[in-house]
């Protein structure tokens, strides 16, 4: 307990650094920055000029994985990396914290999640958003049956907006090649998390349209319209999209004891005297609606982001205390991700869990025509399993 857990970062770009910087601040209790590994060799010559002299930096990841440098990773690379490089990890005895999405298709992740459950060490996804207060008392409000049964989830995220440049800035963008998609694997996997992780379930079935370069010139989805079914008669929308300002964030979930609305970094609860299904079958009086109230939801703590997520992860290996992100759980909103593609690719419903070898067809086949044809033939190698 008193040795500090070494951490060791895999691709230290944007995402890579913040997370460099907390632990090399001592931020995170019980943990150490030992090394870091960038393939890109510039890169690597920055990192070594401005990191500390004690972090040891690489640019083969066997190397760094053999090392014997660190006990745990963080993976901040490209989409399509994550699965491989935690296999790899595992497979050398090491504790993997992954950066969102867990993969870009659920067949290539439920081989991370076994190689997960093999090697018995600890397994975290970097969701950040789990732990803002908002959401988890949304979620305690639908678990602990405040809300009552789900009947509608509609969440409408349109305030991603990117510009064509941001675009250009990097020939790897939105291309199925380099992202595997657009709007849902880069902007919405948190979204896509939470809305299966407050409400406990999943669809049965989904209908959904993608629009492919729609407002921008890019090769993936920037524009989604979404509808989900689910076993108890429930439905769901989710519309996003890149190309629209000013954009909306507003979810509402109503359930058969009230509805709740999450908009402006606020929590709206009205909650039924009864229940719909009891004043429903009560009531004689022809027009009228349950008696409502508005509740004052405290929500209390603050949102520790992703320096949470790696606090949470390293107490999860020094003291066993419970994953608020456990990695297993990746694959859920990646499969809403995947299931929205699908239907819109078969022009048709989609059964969850989905068709996966099917899913994995029609990527190959977006990959092969991507514009960043070197990148492709890495990627089709991955798909096949030979990592």
């Amino acid at each position: 307990m008193d040795n500090l857990l070494r951490i060791g970062i895999i691709g230290v770009g944007t995402m890579g650094t913040a997370h460099a910087q907390y632990l090399q601040q001592r931020k995170i209790n019980g943990a150490e920055l030992t090394a870091v590994v960038d393939i890109d060799e510039d890169r690597a010559k920055w990192l070594e000029e401005n990191l500390d002299e004690s972090v040891q930096v690489f640019t083969d990841v066997e190397a760094f994985l053999e090392s014997g440098l660190v006990d745990a990773v963080i993976i901040a690379t490209p989409h399509y990396d994550h699965p491989k490089l935690a296999v790899r990890a595992f497979e050398q005895g090491l504790h993997v914290l992954c950066e969102k999405p867990a993969g870009v298709y659920t067949k290539q992740v439920r081989q991370m999640n076994e190689g997960a459950a093999k090697s018995g060490k600890v397994f975290s996804m970097m969701f950040n958003q789990r732990t803002n207060p908002l959401y988890q008392k949304l979620r305690d409000l639908i678990q602990t049956g405040e809300l009552g049964e789900i009947r509608r989830i509609n969440w409408l995220i349109t305030n991603w907006y990117r510009s064509q440049s941001y675009y250009d800035s990097g020939g790897w963008r939105a291309t199925w090649s380099g992202e595997g998609g657009g709007v849902l694997i880069n902007q919405c996997p948190h979204q896509l998390d939470l809305w299966q992780w407050m409400t406990g379930m999943m669809p049965k079935r989904m209908r959904a349209f993608c629009f492919f370069g729609k407002h921008r010139d890019i090769e993936v989805e920037d524009d989604v319209t979404a509808y989900a079914e689910y076993e108890n008669g429930a439905t769901g929308v989710f519309i996003t999209t890149t190309g629209e300002a000013p954009g909306t964030n507003r979810l509402e979930i109503a359930g058969d004891r009230g509805k709740v609305v999450v908009e402006n970094g606020k929590l709206d609860f009205w909650r039924l005297r009864v229940s719909e299904p009891e004043f429903n079958r009560e009531y004689k009086g022809g027009f009228g609606a349950p008696e409502c109230w508005k509740v004052d939801v405290p929500i209390e703590g603050e949102e520790t982001a992703h320096a949470g997520i790696t606090q949470n992860f390293v107490n999860a290996v020094r003291k066993g205390t419970p994953l608020l992100a456990p990695g297993e759980e990746g694959i859920n909103g990646l499969m809403l991700s995947n299931a929205m593609q699908l239907s819109t690719w078969i022009d048709n419903w989609v059964e969850l869990p989905i068709d996966e070898d099917l899913y994995y067809k029609h990527l190959l086949e977006k990959i092969e025509s991507s514009t960043v044809k070197k990148s492709a033939g890495s990627v089709a190698l991955d798909v096949e399993g030979t990592y």
